[in-house]
């Protein structure tokens, strides 16, 4: 979440825990015999104006490759995110 704040923070997008939180999901599964981490579901949630929407998006699809913790982890667990505009 920080990371993606973090964009958002420079193209003007508040991110306190009123307007921008996540819901975070994951799988853990037998492999082989060891309980293993397969994959996280990560849905953000953000509250913007009109006028931020385009901006949000672009946020979003540039994140991941900028997260220390996505990035620790994307070669061996799979990662879905995605971004939802409430009202």
């Amino acid at each position: 979440m920080g990371t993606l704040a973090t964009l958002m923070a420079g193209k003007k997008i508040p991110t306190p825990e009123s307007l921008y939180w996540a819901d975070v999901e994951g799988d853990i599964e037998n492999v082989n015999g060891v309980l293993k981490i397969t994959t996280i579901r990560v849905k953000y949630h953000l509250k913007a104006t009109e006028d931020k929407l385009d901006d949000a998006k672009e946020c979003f699809s540039n994140y991941i490759v900028r997260c220390p913790a996505a990035q620790s982890v994307i070669g061996c667990i799979k990662i879905e995110d995605e971004l939802c505009f409430e009202k």
